[in-house]
């Protein structure tokens, strides 16, 4: 019971970040959620544990739309947000992989395998569905590294979401090993 106290509490605070976040713009995709959905699928067998990161990230992507509506003009599709939810289910997929043989070696690269896909998935969709590139091998590398001009090189926005994906695997991973740590000396005692 602790460690579902512990992961709900970890989940509303991904939630809160995402959304606080918007103050720092330097730290954008600087995330937990993916983190927190293959974190969780690698911790917990009850499924209905799995949709709290899908919930954080669906009532976030709800306040950062309507912040992207004031603040620069546009707006995410339904298609996009469905796209970021179906990165979680990569995540997920991952995180159940992974939970068959769980180690140092196993989190790490479970946790990048969702970076990429994160990253590849939501490149390769903009530019797919973005008129501004072109619609060739050049375009997608365009979509790839450097995006559009007026925003920070897409390769920025991948390095904060492998560093944040990195940094809440690496705080679940310890924060669960913490919560079961009592539970292991008092069954040794």
């Amino acid at each position: 019971m602790k460690n579902h106290v512990t992961a709900l509490a970890l989940i509303l605070a991904a939630a809160l970040w995402r959304v606080a976040i918007v103050l720092e713009p330097s730290l954008f995709n600087v995330s937990p959620v993916t983190a927190l959905a293959f974190c969780g699928a690698v911790y917990f067998r009850d499924w209905r544990m799995w949709l709290a990161p899908l919930a954080g990230l669906t009532l976030s992507d709800l306040w950062l739309n309507h912040y992207h509506a004031s603040e620069f003009g546009y707006t995410w599709t339904i298609t996009e947000m469905l796209l970021r939810a179906g990165c979680l289910g990569v995540a997920l997929g991952l995180g159940r992989l992974v939970a068959r043989r769980r180690n140092a070696v196993t989190l790490l690269s479970g946790a990048l395998a969702s970076s990429l896909a994160f990253y590849l998935v939501t490149n390769t969709a903009s530019w797919s569905a973005d008129v501004y590139y072109a619609g060739n091998v050049a375009g997608w590398w365009q979509a790839m590294t450097m995006g559009h001009p007026e925003f920070p090189p897409t390769l920025w926005f991948f390095r904060n979401t492998l560093a944040g994906d990195l940094l809440f695997t690496g705080l679940f991973v310890g924060a669960m090993a913490w919560s079961a740590a009592p539970a292991t000396r008092t069954g040794e005692a």
